[in-house]
Parts: structure tokens; sequence; C-alpha cells
């Protein structure tokens, strides 16, 4: 079972939406302590999570890609997709799409994109084959291995673009949970 924060991390929604879909019984968590009224959700449940949400990355990479053309910077490694509870809290979830660059730290021109530095983590991975757009069944999967296994997510997962034909089919992706023994 999964807190409504570990069940949101994995589907990358927030838990003030899970809390939405169980209202309107779109999505109801497998138990609610009748106590504290907290929320728990299986791992099976993001199948369901995943037939009522849609992917958001890759409108972003469309954007950024052109982006070398533009500015003096070129991509020197896979695309990476993560995401991070939005500043303002509130339970938004704020989505990034990036590449792997030979440029320093900090804004790139006027593009309105920053270069960044991700910080290392403990991870559980899986790679998952296919479109993004079918990846949550694969982080279904590594969700029960790191609940079977003794771990707890600590937050969302990174996904990292190793092979990225013009067909989707047959995109190759790295999950990248991050984790810590409980």
């Amino acid at each position: 079972m999964f807190t409504i924060g570990d069940f949101a991390r994995y589907g990358r929604v927030s838990a003030r939406l899970l809390r939405h879909y169980d209202a309107i019984g779109l999505l109801h968590p497998d138990r609610t302590d009748p106590a504290t009224g907290y929320r728990f959700y299986g791992a099976a449940q993001l199948t369901r999570l995943n037939r009522v949400i849609t992917p958001l990355i890759g409108p972003l990479y469309d954007r950024l890609f052109p982006l070398p053309d533009t500015v003096d910077v070129s991509p020197s490694g896979p695309g990476i997709a993560h995401y991070e509870d939005a500043p303002e809290g509130g339970g938004a979830v704020v989505v990034h799409a990036g590449v792997t660059v030979s440029a320093p730290v900090g804004p790139l021109g006027d593009t309105g994109i920053t270069v960044v530095e991700l910080p290392p983590f403990e991870a559980a991975t899986m790679m998952h084959r296919g479109s993004t757009d079918g990846v949550l069944p694969t982080a279904q999967t590594l969700a029960r291995w790191i609940d079977a296994n003794g771990y707890r997510s600590t937050g969302y997962a990174r996904e990292i673009s190793l092979e990225c034909p013009e067909d989707q089919d047959e995109w190759v992706t790295e999950l990248q949970e991050p984790i810590i023994r409980v």
C-alpha cells in the first residue's frame, strides 16, 4: 500500500487531484483509515490512473529541441524528464523537460531556459520500451518491486530517454525512482 503522496508521485499527479478523483468517484483509494481519513492506494491502481490522465512531457520536448539551433549549445546526452512539487504548494506538480548539455549552469541566453545540475540519489531503475504514453504500467511494475523489497520512494521518478527513433513504439526510457530502505 502507498500513501496518497507516494501514489501521487508514482502517477505524476498531485495528491489534491487524487482527492478530487475520490470525491467524484473516478478513483477511490484501496483503503481509507477510519480514524485519520488517510487514503492508501495499491500499486495495481496505477493502471486505472493511467487511463484517467494524459502525458504532458511531449509538448515540452517539442519546445526544447529546436533551441540548439538558436543558442550556442549542443546536446551531449539523453533527454531527461523530471518532476517536483510546485513551490507554491497546493499539491501542484511541476514537469521539467531537459537534455544533457555541455554548458555552464545558469540561464541559457534569453530563451527562458536554465541549465541546472540534477542531484544524485539512490534509485530503483527499470527500462520501458515503447512510447512514453504507455510508461505508467512500467512504473506500476517498478512500484510493486519497491514495495515488495522493503523500500519506499522518496520523490518523483526521472525518465531518461535513451533511444528515441522516429517510431515512438521503439523508444527506450529508463525510469529512475529515488528510494530509501524502510
